[in-house]
Order: C-alpha cells, then structure tokens, then sequence
C-alpha cells in the first residue's frame, strides 16, 4: 500500500507541473495572401519551477520555432532559439520587435477572426496546447 501511494504521490507531482505554466493573450496577426511566414504572441506565465521551452508543434505551418530579436549594429535580424529557460515564478512576454514564435511555411493564411492551435513542449511541464486569436494587423497597429 505504501508503495502505492508513493506512486500517486510521484504522478500527482508530475501533474501538477503542467498547470503551473499558463499562457494568455495569444493573438497573431492576420496574413496577405500568398504569405508563407506568420508570428504568434502571448503572456507565459510559471508560477511554479523553473522550466524550459523546448520546442513548438503546430498544424498551420510546416515549422514553428521561437525566435528573438537580436541589434547587430544598426541591422536587427531574428534568431532561432533552440530552448528558453523559463524562471521559477517567472513572467515571459512574446511580443512583436521580441520573442515570438515564427510560424515558417504556412499552409493556409492566417484569416482575421479565425484561430488555430499550437503547442508549446517544456523540458518539465510537458505539452501546452495554445488557443491563438488571428486579427486584422490593421486594427491591431491603431
């Protein structure tokens, strides 16, 4: 029986990592047509360890990685970043002119108030699956 217990006790744990990131606000802009590059936008949230983002999933395009911002001089470029590290209570914003997850081939526009999915995998919490809101660009920049 103990070991029973110390068994739930270890998958309890485990469970309750994952609801310990929390994402909000997730919006992308809406695409031109013909476009085959798009970013998402969001609030991560971690109220609990520390984490790391390692990778992205999504259906609407053919690879989704995190990207930043980075100033070379008076050139910015973006770069890919393989993982993130996500502190114990910590806040991170992707944002546009920073972190944002680049959406690269995608496979149909990103229409203004339509939404997909993608899921975020970290190191701990597992797989996040987030619920992005598409808007008119125009509308947003106003």
């Amino acid at each position: 029986m103990k070991i029973v217990s110390a068994v739930c006790l270890c998958l309890m744990s485990v469970f309750a990592v994952a609801a310990e990131i929390s994402i909000e606000n997730a919006w992308a802009r809406a695409t031109p047509p013909g476009a085959r590059t798009g970013a998402a936008y969001f609030a991560l949230r971690n109220t609990g360890e520390a984490d790391r983002l390692v990778g992205v999933k999504s259906t609407v395009a053919e690879k989704s990685e995190v990207h930043t911002h980075i100033a070379e001089g008076s050139m910015i470029r973006m770069q890919h970043l393989p993982q993130l590290e996500v502190a114990a209570g910590g806040d991170v914003e992707f944002a546009p002119g920073g972190l944002h997850i680049m959406l690269m081939g995608l496979h149909v526009p990103l229409r203004a108030g339509d939404k997909f999915t993608f899921t975020l995998v970290f190191e701990k919490a597992g797989e996040i699956e987030v619920t992005v809101d598409i808007v008119d660009a125009r509308k947003e920049a106003s």
